[in-house]
Protein backbone atom coordinates (compact mmCIF):
# COMPACT_ATOMS: atom_id res chain seq x y z
CA UNK A 1 0.00 0.00 0.00
CA UNK A 2 1.24 3.47 -0.82
CA UNK A 3 -0.03 7.00 -0.44
CA UNK A 4 0.27 10.04 -2.67
CA UNK A 5 3.24 11.43 -0.73
CA UNK A 6 5.36 8.38 -1.64
CA UNK A 7 4.36 8.23 -5.33
CA UNK A 8 7.07 9.70 -7.53
CA UNK A 9 5.74 8.46 -10.86
CA UNK A 10 2.70 6.90 -12.50
CA UNK A 11 2.51 4.04 -15.01
CA UNK A 12 0.43 4.78 -18.08
CA UNK A 13 -1.45 2.16 -20.08
CA UNK A 14 0.61 0.82 -22.98
CA UNK A 15 -0.91 0.61 -26.45
CA UNK A 16 0.75 -2.72 -27.20
CA UNK A 17 3.03 -5.34 -25.67
CA UNK A 18 5.06 -6.27 -28.75
CA UNK A 19 7.86 -4.04 -30.03
CA UNK A 20 6.58 -4.06 -33.61
CA UNK A 21 3.14 -2.79 -32.60
CA UNK A 22 4.68 -0.15 -30.32
CA UNK A 23 6.69 1.23 -33.23
CA UNK A 24 3.59 1.09 -35.45
CA UNK A 25 1.64 3.13 -32.90
CA UNK A 26 4.53 5.60 -32.70
CA UNK A 27 4.53 6.07 -36.48
CA UNK A 28 0.73 6.42 -36.60
CA UNK A 29 0.61 9.01 -33.82
CA UNK A 30 3.56 10.88 -35.29
CA UNK A 31 1.63 11.21 -38.55
CA UNK A 32 -1.51 12.42 -36.73
CA UNK A 33 0.51 14.87 -34.64
CA UNK A 34 2.32 16.33 -37.65
CA UNK A 35 -1.02 16.68 -39.47
CA UNK A 36 -2.48 18.54 -36.48
CA UNK A 37 0.59 20.80 -36.27
CA UNK A 38 0.41 21.55 -40.00
CA UNK A 39 -3.35 22.14 -40.17
CA UNK A 40 -3.63 24.31 -37.08
CA UNK A 41 -0.36 26.07 -37.86
CA UNK A 42 -1.63 27.02 -41.33
CA UNK A 43 -4.84 28.43 -39.84
CA UNK A 44 -2.87 30.47 -37.28
CA UNK A 45 -0.52 31.83 -39.94
CA UNK A 46 -3.27 32.55 -42.47
CA UNK A 47 -5.47 34.42 -39.98
CA UNK A 48 -2.52 36.39 -38.62
CA UNK A 49 -1.13 37.38 -42.05
CA UNK A 50 -4.24 37.98 -44.17
CA UNK A 51 -6.12 41.18 -43.30
CA UNK A 52 -9.30 39.85 -44.95
CA UNK A 53 -9.44 37.22 -42.19
CA UNK A 54 -9.34 39.78 -39.36
CA UNK A 55 -13.01 39.13 -38.53
CA UNK A 56 -14.65 37.99 -35.27
CA UNK A 57 -15.28 34.48 -36.67
CA UNK A 58 -11.65 34.06 -37.74
CA UNK A 59 -10.43 35.54 -34.45
CA UNK A 60 -12.27 32.81 -32.55
CA UNK A 61 -11.07 30.24 -35.09
CA UNK A 62 -7.51 31.35 -34.29
CA UNK A 63 -8.24 30.73 -30.59
CA UNK A 64 -9.65 27.31 -31.45
CA UNK A 65 -6.52 26.39 -33.42
CA UNK A 66 -4.30 27.42 -30.48
CA UNK A 67 -6.38 25.29 -28.11
CA UNK A 68 -6.31 22.29 -30.46
CA UNK A 69 -2.51 22.53 -30.66
CA UNK A 70 -2.28 22.72 -26.89
CA UNK A 71 -4.68 19.82 -26.35
CA UNK A 72 -2.96 17.36 -28.69
CA UNK A 73 0.51 18.45 -27.49
CA UNK A 74 -0.50 17.64 -23.90
CA UNK A 75 -1.17 13.95 -24.51
CA UNK A 76 0.40 12.72 -27.74
CA UNK A 77 4.16 13.51 -27.42
CA UNK A 78 4.42 11.61 -24.13
CA UNK A 79 2.48 8.66 -25.57
CA UNK A 80 4.78 8.63 -28.62
CA UNK A 81 7.90 8.78 -26.43
CA UNK A 82 6.64 5.89 -24.29
CA UNK A 83 5.94 3.78 -27.40
CA UNK A 84 9.32 4.62 -28.91
CA UNK A 85 11.35 3.91 -25.76
CA UNK A 86 9.19 0.98 -24.55
CA UNK A 87 8.28 2.53 -21.21
CA UNK A 88 5.10 3.40 -19.33
CA UNK A 89 6.41 5.87 -16.76
CA UNK A 90 5.40 9.50 -16.30
CA UNK A 91 6.66 11.59 -13.38
CA UNK A 92 4.28 12.80 -10.67
CA UNK A 93 4.80 16.41 -11.81
CA UNK A 94 4.28 15.35 -15.43
CA UNK A 95 0.99 13.68 -14.53
CA UNK A 96 -0.20 16.78 -12.65
CA UNK A 97 0.75 18.93 -15.66
CA UNK A 98 -1.15 16.63 -18.05
CA UNK A 99 -4.31 16.74 -15.94
CA UNK A 100 -4.14 20.53 -15.57
CA UNK A 101 -3.39 21.28 -19.24
CA UNK A 102 -5.91 18.79 -20.62
CA UNK A 103 -8.76 20.11 -18.44
CA UNK A 104 -7.68 23.68 -19.25
CA UNK A 105 -7.60 23.23 -23.02
CA UNK A 106 -10.78 21.12 -23.23
CA UNK A 107 -12.78 23.48 -20.99
CA UNK A 108 -11.58 26.60 -22.78
CA UNK A 109 -12.24 25.04 -26.19
CA UNK A 110 -15.86 24.33 -25.39
CA UNK A 111 -16.27 27.90 -24.08
CA UNK A 112 -14.84 29.22 -27.37
CA UNK A 113 -17.18 26.94 -29.37
CA UNK A 114 -20.09 28.41 -27.37
CA UNK A 115 -18.94 31.95 -28.18
CA UNK A 116 -18.64 30.99 -31.86
CA UNK A 117 -22.29 29.86 -31.80
CA UNK A 118 -23.21 33.31 -30.44
CA UNK A 119 -21.13 34.91 -33.22
CA UNK A 120 -23.03 32.98 -35.89
CA UNK A 121 -26.38 33.80 -34.20
CA UNK A 122 -25.67 37.55 -34.21
CA UNK A 123 -24.28 37.47 -37.79
CA UNK A 124 -27.39 35.77 -39.19
CA UNK A 125 -30.24 36.76 -36.86
CA UNK A 126 -29.11 40.30 -35.93
CA UNK A 127 -26.84 41.40 -38.79
CA UNK A 128 -27.48 45.13 -38.25
CA UNK A 129 -26.15 44.86 -34.68
CA UNK A 130 -23.13 42.69 -35.55
CA UNK A 131 -20.59 45.51 -35.49
CA UNK A 132 -21.74 46.82 -32.11
CA UNK A 133 -22.20 43.43 -30.39
CA UNK A 134 -19.02 41.83 -31.76
CA UNK A 135 -16.50 44.61 -32.03
CA UNK A 136 -12.80 43.96 -31.48
CA UNK A 137 -13.00 44.89 -27.81
CA UNK A 138 -16.03 42.66 -27.17
CA UNK A 139 -14.34 39.74 -28.96
CA UNK A 140 -11.16 40.17 -26.91
CA UNK A 141 -13.18 40.29 -23.68
CA UNK A 142 -15.13 37.14 -24.55
CA UNK A 143 -11.96 35.27 -25.50
CA UNK A 144 -10.25 36.40 -22.28
CA UNK A 145 -13.28 35.25 -20.27
CA UNK A 146 -13.19 31.82 -21.96
CA UNK A 147 -9.45 31.34 -21.28
CA UNK A 148 -9.81 32.59 -17.68
CA UNK A 149 -12.74 30.26 -16.94
CA UNK A 150 -10.80 27.34 -18.40
CA UNK A 151 -7.74 28.22 -16.29
CA UNK A 152 -9.60 28.51 -12.98
CA UNK A 153 -11.63 25.37 -13.69
CA UNK A 154 -8.38 23.45 -14.37
CA UNK A 155 -6.72 24.81 -11.20
CA UNK A 156 -9.73 23.79 -9.11
CA UNK A 157 -9.97 20.24 -10.50
CA UNK A 158 -6.22 19.57 -10.50
CA UNK A 159 -5.68 20.81 -6.94
CA UNK A 160 -8.66 18.84 -5.68
CA UNK A 161 -7.71 15.61 -7.50
CA UNK A 162 -4.08 15.52 -6.35
CA UNK A 163 -4.94 16.48 -2.76
CA UNK A 164 -6.61 13.08 -2.38
CA UNK A 165 -4.65 10.24 -0.73
CA UNK A 166 -3.73 7.64 -3.36
CA UNK A 167 -3.35 4.15 -1.95
CA UNK A 168 -4.28 1.84 -4.83
CA UNK A 169 -0.95 1.83 -6.61
CA UNK A 170 0.25 4.11 -9.38
CA UNK A 171 -1.02 2.35 -12.55
CA UNK A 172 -3.29 4.63 -14.59
CA UNK A 173 -5.70 2.77 -16.90
CA UNK A 174 -5.25 5.27 -19.73
CA UNK A 175 -2.51 6.40 -22.12
CA UNK A 176 -2.43 9.81 -20.42
CA UNK A 177 -3.30 11.13 -16.96
CA UNK A 178 -6.97 12.05 -16.65
CA UNK A 179 -9.09 12.77 -13.58
CA UNK A 180 -11.43 9.71 -13.60
CA UNK A 181 -8.43 7.35 -13.74
CA UNK A 182 -6.62 9.18 -10.91
CA UNK A 183 -9.79 9.01 -8.78
CA UNK A 184 -9.76 5.22 -9.15
CA UNK A 185 -6.45 5.19 -7.25
CA UNK A 186 -7.92 7.03 -4.25
CA UNK A 187 -8.97 5.16 -1.13
CA UNK A 188 -10.61 8.13 0.58
CA UNK A 189 -14.24 9.18 0.65
CA UNK A 190 -12.94 12.65 -0.15
CA UNK A 191 -13.04 11.65 -3.82
CA UNK A 192 -16.78 12.42 -3.62
CA UNK A 193 -15.77 16.09 -3.43
CA UNK A 194 -14.08 15.84 -6.81
CA UNK A 195 -17.07 13.91 -8.16
CA UNK A 196 -19.20 16.86 -7.03
CA UNK A 197 -16.90 19.28 -8.88
CA UNK A 198 -17.04 17.11 -12.00
CA UNK A 199 -20.85 17.07 -11.76
CA UNK A 200 -20.82 20.87 -11.59
CA UNK A 201 -18.56 21.07 -14.64
CA UNK A 202 -20.78 18.64 -16.56
CA UNK A 203 -23.83 20.78 -15.66
CA UNK A 204 -22.04 23.85 -17.02
CA UNK A 205 -21.09 21.83 -20.11
CA UNK A 206 -24.73 20.92 -20.75
CA UNK A 207 -25.72 24.55 -20.20
CA UNK A 208 -23.29 25.62 -22.93
CA UNK A 209 -24.50 22.81 -25.17
CA UNK A 210 -28.13 23.91 -24.68
CA UNK A 211 -27.15 27.49 -25.55
CA UNK A 212 -25.46 26.27 -28.75
CA UNK A 213 -28.48 24.20 -29.77
CA UNK A 214 -30.97 27.02 -29.05
CA UNK A 215 -28.75 29.41 -31.05
CA UNK A 216 -28.84 27.05 -34.02
CA UNK A 217 -32.60 26.64 -33.80
CA UNK A 218 -32.89 30.42 -34.21
CA UNK A 219 -30.20 30.44 -36.93
CA UNK A 220 -31.89 27.74 -39.03
CA UNK A 221 -35.27 29.48 -38.69
CA UNK A 222 -33.72 32.72 -39.96
CA UNK A 223 -31.86 30.97 -42.79
CA UNK A 224 -34.96 29.11 -44.03
CA UNK A 225 -36.82 32.44 -44.18
CA UNK A 226 -34.19 33.97 -46.49
CA UNK A 227 -35.62 34.63 -49.97
CA UNK A 228 -32.28 34.20 -51.74
CA UNK A 229 -30.95 30.69 -52.34
CA UNK A 230 -27.42 32.12 -52.55
CA UNK A 231 -27.89 33.79 -49.15
CA UNK A 232 -29.09 30.52 -47.63
CA UNK A 233 -26.12 28.67 -49.10
CA UNK A 234 -23.64 31.23 -47.75
CA UNK A 235 -25.24 31.14 -44.27
CA UNK A 236 -25.13 27.35 -44.15
CA UNK A 237 -21.50 27.39 -45.36
CA UNK A 238 -20.44 29.50 -42.36
CA UNK A 239 -22.50 27.51 -39.84
CA UNK A 240 -22.01 23.88 -40.83
CA UNK A 241 -18.25 23.68 -40.07
CA UNK A 242 -18.82 25.01 -36.57
CA UNK A 243 -21.73 22.64 -36.02
CA UNK A 244 -19.62 19.72 -37.28
CA UNK A 245 -16.78 20.59 -34.87
CA UNK A 246 -19.24 20.87 -31.95
CA UNK A 247 -20.76 17.49 -32.86
CA UNK A 248 -17.33 15.84 -33.14
CA UNK A 249 -16.22 17.33 -29.81
CA UNK A 250 -19.35 16.32 -27.90
CA UNK A 251 -19.98 12.91 -29.46
CA UNK A 252 -16.46 11.60 -28.83
CA UNK A 253 -16.52 12.86 -25.22
CA UNK A 254 -19.94 11.28 -24.59
CA UNK A 255 -18.84 7.92 -26.01
CA UNK A 256 -15.71 8.03 -23.86
CA UNK A 257 -17.30 8.98 -20.55
CA UNK A 258 -20.88 7.70 -20.70
CA UNK A 259 -20.20 4.25 -22.12
CA UNK A 260 -21.11 1.24 -19.94
CA UNK A 261 -18.16 -0.02 -17.88
CA UNK A 262 -16.37 -3.07 -19.22
CA UNK A 263 -13.85 -5.34 -17.52
CA UNK A 264 -13.13 -7.54 -20.50
CA UNK A 265 -10.69 -5.42 -22.44
CA UNK A 266 -9.02 -2.05 -22.19
CA UNK A 267 -8.66 -1.69 -25.97
CA UNK A 268 -12.08 0.00 -26.47
CA UNK A 269 -11.20 2.49 -23.72
CA UNK A 270 -7.95 3.35 -25.48
CA UNK A 271 -9.68 3.77 -28.83
CA UNK A 272 -12.33 6.05 -27.33
CA UNK A 273 -9.67 8.09 -25.53
CA UNK A 274 -7.83 8.59 -28.82
CA UNK A 275 -11.11 9.57 -30.49
CA UNK A 276 -11.91 12.42 -28.11
CA UNK A 277 -8.38 13.62 -27.24
CA UNK A 278 -6.45 13.19 -30.50
CA UNK A 279 -8.83 13.08 -33.48
CA UNK A 280 -10.69 16.43 -33.06
CA UNK A 281 -7.53 18.62 -32.92
CA UNK A 282 -6.25 16.92 -36.08
CA UNK A 283 -9.57 17.02 -37.98
CA UNK A 284 -10.90 20.47 -36.98
CA UNK A 285 -8.65 22.45 -39.39
CA UNK A 286 -9.82 20.26 -42.28
CA UNK A 287 -13.49 20.80 -41.36
CA UNK A 288 -13.14 24.57 -41.25
CA UNK A 289 -10.99 24.98 -44.34
CA UNK A 290 -13.29 22.84 -46.52
CA UNK A 291 -16.22 25.29 -46.30
CA UNK A 292 -14.43 28.64 -45.83
CA UNK A 293 -13.41 29.99 -49.23
CA UNK A 294 -11.51 32.98 -47.81
CA UNK A 295 -9.51 30.70 -45.54
CA UNK A 296 -8.72 28.34 -48.43
CA UNK A 297 -7.55 31.29 -50.53
CA UNK A 298 -5.33 32.53 -47.71
CA UNK A 299 -3.77 29.08 -47.26
CA UNK A 300 -3.12 28.86 -51.03
CA UNK A 301 -1.37 32.24 -50.85
CA UNK A 302 0.79 30.92 -48.02
CA UNK A 303 1.81 27.87 -50.05
CA UNK A 304 2.52 30.05 -53.09
CA UNK A 305 4.63 32.37 -50.95
CA UNK A 306 6.65 29.44 -49.55
CA UNK A 307 7.21 28.04 -53.05
CA UNK A 308 8.65 31.36 -54.25
CA UNK A 309 11.05 31.57 -51.32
Amino acid sequence: MSNSSSITEFLLLAFADTRELQLLHFALFLGIYLAALLGNGLILTAVACDHRLHTPMCFFLLNLALLDLGCISTTLPKAMANSLWDTRAISYAGCVAQVFLFVFFIGTEFSVLTIMAYDRYVAICKPLHYGSLLGSRACAQMAAAAWSCGFFNAVLHTADTFSLPLCRGNAVDQFFCEIPQILKLSCSDAYLREVGLLTGSISLFWGCFTFIMLSYVQIFRAVLRMPSEQGRHKAFSTCLPHLAVVFLFISTAIFAYLKPPSNSSQSPDLVLAVLYSVVPPAVNPLIYSMRNQELKDAVRKLFAHFQHQ
